[in-house]
């Protein structure tokens, strides 16, 4: 079992006044946050790509190579790279460069991303969304395998004997695919037998069952071995000593961070009976203290049969004391607590 933290490097705005943090000074903290991780024991990190104004990471790969040379153990990971917009080859030497760095750390997690904000910037038509990301995540795998590649595709010229360098350290690197509530996506990873990231980010989480017995029997339709079956979930988290006190200074961050983003997306204002429910042992959010958040996770593992657990702890961009405490907590003394749990 896998615990780890994911972020989308979300820049703080002060509620009052509107200032937005720098990019600069966050993704400096980012770096001090990623490192912490590694100091307390977290298995791995997952980097979001982003390409608006109020997140300050658009490469995680370059978050992450900064992150390989001052950590040792954790696991250093995309959360997700939009690969629909991405060029695979480019992708791929990217990470195998982190990979370098790291010596054999680095991760790839593929995914469509929900912002379309990297499409038009990179030259691609929305309406190829689906065939975008199914020729491109075809072309990674092959990368991944084959250090000499020939290759055609519908949206960008063939590779003939090309070989692609440089190479990661075990030849090849892990890749996960990250999914939202897309039947035929997990179907997809199914029977490519891709580990997938569930993203359960709203609603119930007994909603996502079906998700997960779709893709196990894809997967086990296909002939993967179950020795190598790989699942896990994404979800916003967020620490503290005492949970109603957590609860209650983290709820302005997170409201108004799903209300800048529903505004593009037209979803009504955000309610403090939405987070009330999330934070119950039904919902998506895991925000509390200690043993509030080890019962939630405990709970989410148990009903899913995961191999990883991701907590997303910078929504709304809780300042960087608070995050540093709540990273501190979570491998110090919730990691533990539900490893031993496991292990009964």
């Amino acid at each position: 079992m896998e615990l780890g933290i994911g972020m989308f490097g979300d820049v703080h705005i002060d509620p009052t006044t509107g200032k937005m943090q720098s990019a600069a000074q966050r993704t400096q903290e980012i770096i001090e946050e990623i490192k912490l991780m590694d100091e307390v024991g977290v298995d791995f990190f997952g980097m979001g790509e982003h390409h608006r104004i109020d997140y300050a990471v658009a490469s995680p790969e370059i978050i992450l190579a900064a992150a390989a040379t001052v950590t040792n153990n954790i696991k250093l990971g995309s959360a997700v790279s939009v690969i629909s917009s991405a060029d695979p080859v480019k992708l791929f030497q990217d990470f195998s460069t982190v990979d370098l760095l790291s010596n054999g750390r680095a991760e790839i997690m593929a995914g469509r991303g929900s912002f379309i904000e990297s499409f038009p910037l990179f030259g691609y038509d929305l309406k190829d969304y689906a065939e975008l990301f199914e020729e491109k995540l075809a072309l990674l795998l092959r990368l991944n395998k084959q250090e000499t590649v020939t290759w055609s595709g519908k949206f960008r010229k063939p590779l003939i004997d090309q070989e692609i360098f440089p190479r990661p350290v075990r030849g090849s690197l892990p890749i996960w695919v990250a999914v939202g509530g897309t039947t035929s996506s997990v179907i997809r990873a199914g029977k490519l037998g891709l580990p997938v990231m569930f993203a359960i980010i709203g609603g119930a989480i007994d909603n996502f069952k079906p998700l997960f017995e779709v893709y196990r029997q894809a997967w086990e339709d296909n002939g993967h071995a179950m020795d190598n079956f790989q699942v896990g979930v994404h979800m916003h988290a967020f620490f503290g000593e005492n949970g109603q006190e957590v609860a209650t200074q983290y709820y302005p961050l997170y409201a108004a961070q799903m209300n800048r983003i529903g505004a593009s997306r037209g979803w009504p204002p955000y309610q403090r009976s939405q987070y009330d429910f999330g934070r119950s042992i039904h919902g998506h959010l895991v925000v509390g203290d200690v043993n509030q958040s080890v019962e939630k996770i405990l709970h989410v593992i148990e009903t899913f049969g995961l191999t990883r657990f991701s907590a997303h702890t910078d929504v709304g961009s809780p300042n960087h004391k608070d995050m540093m405490k709540a990273i501190e907590l979570y491998g110090t003394h919730i990691m533990p607590k539900v490893k031993k749990a496991l292990k009964k």
